[in-house]
């Protein structure tokens, strides 16, 4: 295999084009037209992230660009050229869809969305009503001065650049749109008709209440988005001093380099070349958007009208065999149960936790956490626990990106109510999803273990399709002893039997399990690999999996985000499917099948194929032993293969073209999902 001239698709393009499924289920019209808008918002909030991140990690390397390219093998400048040219088709997709079509629709249900210019008087004096007690002291205009630099916007704030204009004389101020206004505001009803307004208009709407003292005669106002580079430089000792170090560097995020100016296109030439000049900014990072900006916000839209328009809320269903009304600990005592969020509540984790906080018997909890809703019950109940005069061990990674701020508070919360709280390990992150529960049974500690794919995260458990499992199993339960020894240590868990945590074994490990399926494949036997993961662009490991398709190895899979291995091209991955599930709920399961001979082993993890969930995180993957629950997450797998409306074909194309079969039959996986597990008992 010439490794020169192997098939990859480049990560951030892949990227860009797995945001572009979330924009098709935006333009989905058998999608309730509430969530398209949500769908809308997803992308923007996707596109922020990506710029911030990514984006600026590009434009670093672009400094270095020969080395760079010598280095990583492409050109971060002409990549960030292509990355421009996707964005800017995919932000004028967006703008058609949102003020083309959705609005109509929204409008086809007597809903609108109403402007500055397009209020009648009875409505105009509700807006100026509300204006003037809820937003008026809450903006402070910054009159700029040619002669002066431009104040530091606030990365991702909105603004409204505005001009003043009086016989051929301008001025131009700066006005900042409080993140803590709601913004939308529903308008009195009238003959059955619905009106909101967005927070933007009501001001665009008072400009005059907000400039009364400058004389003038016309006065316009556009609106502009800045995004910064996320990207942190760090100490990296694991200390107090880290935590001083991470919030200073919480800081400098705020007034990163700019990486994206978003802009309404309205605004004239001579009032955008002023911000280019002020700003610094490059041509690369001059991204055209309509008067909206922020649309992440559209997150919350509220719905006024039926509620056909949002997808029906399903109720949890039951995990067989577990109760709230009885121990947990009792019934994992005699097996493992497994939970299918957001199919199955998310509250029987809740519930185990809380049953170790308060069982007499129950001497300490050892508990990873990466990512915590806002009033997060796992806190609570740890913190209760600890009250309780348990010994409780809670590793909170604070370099999870985005959640810096927030898990540092938390840390500082749970080291005050006497957790003790673990600052991660040097040089990795720890991302690891588990809980382990020391009970005194007969006079030995006995362990009780929840481990998952997810985040403990009550919050988006509701909106993500994870796997969880309750365990006493020994095999995995003394394991996850070591596993915590070492991360109390500071230390990277290693000599594990049958769990596969990284940085250690995840690479040798799965390396060593294609390797087995390839030769099983090369002696004539049925040999089968499926993988089902986030996201897939680990060179060496796309590499493997090609030899192995060379092989005549079988291999499916399902990659719900940015894949760089390319399926079917003569030579190297024809044996190999991939599709990828855009659905209501974020598919974020991952999961490893190999047929091992017809013995098959399932494994579930918290790492994708990805170098730094591999080599620089801390993931521990586990088997599934139970047979029943083996075959559980095997059907549920096997659905998601079957999916042909929600599922699209990855390909080199990268025309993220829907799955077509000859079936007449509609499979829709997460449907199908809910049902298989409401009536499989």
């Amino acid at each position: 295999m010439d490794i020169k001239r192997i098939p990859l698709i480049n990560r951030e393009i892949s990227w860009l084009y797995f945001n572009d499924r979330v924009l098709q289920e935006a333009a989905d019209p058998t999608v309730p037209l509430i969530d398209r808008i949500k769908f809308l918002a997803i992308f923007s909030s996707n596109l922020d992230e990506f710029y911030r991140v990514r984006v600026a990690t590009l434009s670093r390397l672009s400094n270095l660009n020969e080395k760079a390219k010598q280095v990583f093998g492409y050109n971060p400048k002409k990549l960030l050229n292509q990355i421009r040219n996707l964005v800017v088709k995919q932000e004028r997709k967006f703008n058609n869809l949102y003020e083309n079509i959705i609005i109509k629709q929204l409008a086809e249900e007597k809903i609108f969305i109403l402007n500055d210019k397009q209020l009648n008087v009875t409505r105009g004096a509700f807006v100026k009503n509300y204006f003037r007690e809820n937003i008026l002291a809450t903006l402070v205009p910054i009159m700029l001065n040619d002669n002066e630099p431009l104040p530091e916007l606030r990365d991702r704030g909105i603004y409204f650049f505005v001009k003043l204009t009086k016989n051929n004389k301008t001025k131009l101020a700066l006005i900042e749109i409080p993140e803590n206004l709601s913004r939308f505001v529903v308008l009195p009803q009238t003959n059955d008709l619905k009106f909101i307004i967005l927070v933007d208009d009501i001001i665009r709407y008072n400009l005059e209440d907000i400039f009364f003292i400058f004389d003038h005669d016309n006065i316009e106002a556009y609106s502009i988005q800045l995004t910064r580079d996320a990207e942190l430089d760090l100490d990296k000792e694991v200390s107090d001093k880290f935590i001083e170090s991470l919030s200073r560097s919480l800081l400098k995020r705020k007034k990163g380099r700019p990486m994206r100016l978003l802009y309404d296109t309205e605004m004239s030439m001579d009032m955008l070349a002023y911000l280019v000049t002020k700003m610094g900014v490059n041509s690369e990072s001059l991204i055209p958007g309509n008067r909206y900006h922020n649309f992440k916000d559209f997150i919350a839209f509220p719905n006024v009208g039926r509620a056909e328009l949002e997808y029906p809320k399903y109720d949890f269903l039951p995990v067989e065999g577990l109760s709230f009304g009885k121990s947990l600990i009792a019934l994992i005592a005699k097996k493992d149960y497994l939970i299918n969020t957001p199919y199955q509540s998310f509250d029987y984790v809740i519930h185990f936790l809380r049953e170790a906080a308060i069982d007499p018997k129950v001497k300490e909890i050892n508990i990873t956490l990466y990512r915590l809703a806002k009033n997060s019950r796992v806190i609570h109940a740890l913190i209760n626990a600890a009250k309780n005069g348990k010994k409780v061990n809670c590793l909170v990674e604070l370099k999870a990106r985005f959640d810096e701020q927030a898990n540092i508070g938390w840390s500082r919360r749970l080291a005050e109510e006497g957790v003790n709280v673990i600052y991660g390990i040097s040089g990795y992150k720890v991302h690891s999803k588990i809980i382990l529960v020391a009970r005194t049974e007969k006079g030995k500690t006995q362990y009780y273990a929840c481990l998952s794919t997810g985040n403990f995260n009550e919050k988006t458990a509701s909106l993500y399709a994870d796997h969880s499992l309750l365990t006493a199993d020994k095999r995995i339960t003394a394991d996850l002893v070591n596993v915590f020894k070492a991360l109390v240590k500071n230390t990277v868990p290693s000599n594990l039997k049958n769990l596969v945590v990284s940085p250690v074994d995840s690479r040798p490990f799965y390396l060593k399990m294609i390797d087995a399926e390839i030769k099983a494949a090369r002696a004539g036997k049925k040999a089968y690999i499926i993988l089902k993961m986030n996201s897939l662009a680990d060179e060496q490991m796309i590499l493997k999996l090609y030899a192995a398709s060379n092989a005549g190895v079988k291999i499916q899979l399902i990659v719900r985000g940015m894949c760089c291995l390319v399926p079917g091209v003569k030579g190297y991955s024809e044996n190999i499917e991939v599709i990828s599930i855009v659905d209501k709920y974020l598919e974020h399961a991952r999961v490893h099948i190999f047929c091992n001979g017809g013995k098959e082993l399932l494994f579930l993890t918290s790492a994708d194929f990805l170098t730094r969930n591999l080599d620089h995180r801390v993931e521990v993957g586990f088997p599934v032993y139970d047979e029943a629950l083996h075959k559980e997450v095997r059907d549920i797998v096997n659905i998601q293969l079957q999916d042909n409306t929600k599922a699209r074909e990855i390909n080199g194309h990268n025309n993220n073209k829907y799955v077509k079969t000859r079936e007449k039959i509609p499979y829709r996986a997460q449907i199908d999902i809910y049902s298989y597990l409401k009536y499989k008992n």
